[in-house]
């Protein structure tokens, strides 16, 4: 079973509010996700205009990857360790947020 604890060099700042890296021991299986977004049954940007509702909906669809692969939410590495990046726009203009991971399973 894989094991994944929080990681910092001890002479590197370790915020409380994200972690600087994740550290997997042990790992069998990793998954590379690609960014996931909000799309209706069509294959469309949902939930237009309301960020919260593409938030939600891109996190069910990481979820919904991570345990087809065999993992919890609890497996999911890049995510604890996370950057912020401000981009011009994603794929699709209604597209408001976009989320990746990567989960060790």
């Amino acid at each position: 079973m894989a094991r994944i604890e929080r990681y910092c060099a001890p002479d590197v700042i370790d915020p409380p509010t994200y972690s600087q890296g994740v550290k997997v021991t042990g790992a069998q299986t990793i998954l590379f996700l690609a960014g996931q977004v909000a799309y209706d049954p069509a294959g469309w940007p949902a939930h237009r205009g309301d960020i919260a509702v593409q938030a939600r909906e891109a996190f069910r669809a990481i979820k919904a990857q991570v345990e087809a692969g065999g993992g919890t939410m609890a497996s999911i590495v890049k995510g604890p360790a996370s950057t912020l990046v401000a981009v011009a726009a994603l794929a699709h203009p209604d597209c408001l947020i976009e989320v990746e991971a990567i989960a060790v399973v």
